[in-house]
């Protein structure tokens, strides 16, 4: 693993472990609330692994939060104003998926976030990881075939898509280019 990728897991993994702590949860308690087992949980906390974004979701989702607000508290510092050389950039190992938090620290209701899904990739997150925010999906270049639920909602660029109630979801750039698009995310 190189320098970056260790820096970012070990925040990450230090974030989780905070979280933990802050509610009092043993290790236990937060692999039965996630699905995630102890020892892959431990490997996280102690910077050893780079968690992949199916994972991160499920965690985060067992602290009532989105993957967007757990890495946002790894890695940023507060301020109105957060350069883009500041914002932090998360890539998942198993996808290529790079997800670019765009929004300072604050207490509006709303994420920003960029991602870039390489051509023919795929990454799927559960609805749990839905259930108290609403999103908006803007593809800026190449496709995106968004699955709903069972549907299934074909983005061209430009296209905007407000999601429904939660539901498992699967984003795919189907090619030949890779998918780069924006994702609203409000809370409440």
């Amino acid at each position: 693993m190189d320098d970056i990728a260790n820096d970012i897991s070990s925040t990450i993994g230090r974030r989780i472990r905070s979280e933990r702590i802050l509610r009092g949860w043993s290790l236990t308690e937060l692999a039965d609330r996630s699905d995630v087992s102890k020892a892959m949980l431990s490997t996280m906390e102690h910077g050893k692994t780079s968690p992949t974004a199916a994972l991160l979701v499920r965690i985060a989702a067992a602290f009532g939060m989105t993957l967007s607000t757990l890495i946002a508290r790894a890695e940023l510092q507060g301020g109105r104003l957060l350069r883009e050389s500041d914002q932090p950039v998360w890539r998942d190992p198993a996808t290529g998926y790079v997800r670019r938090h765009l929004s300072p620290v604050s207490d509006m209701p709303l994420e920003l976030i960029r991602v870039q899904l390489p051509a023919g990739a795929k990454v799927s997150f559960p609805a749990a990881s839905y259930a108290f925010i609403r999103q908006q999906i803007w593809l800026i270049t190449g496709r995106l075939e968004f699955t709903e639920g069972d549907v299934v909602h074909n983005l061209e660029p430009g296209d905007c898509l407000a999601l429904g109630a939660p539901s498992d979801c699967t984003f795919h750039a189907p090619g030949p280019d890779a998918a780069d698009y924006l994702v609203a995310l409000a809370r409440g």
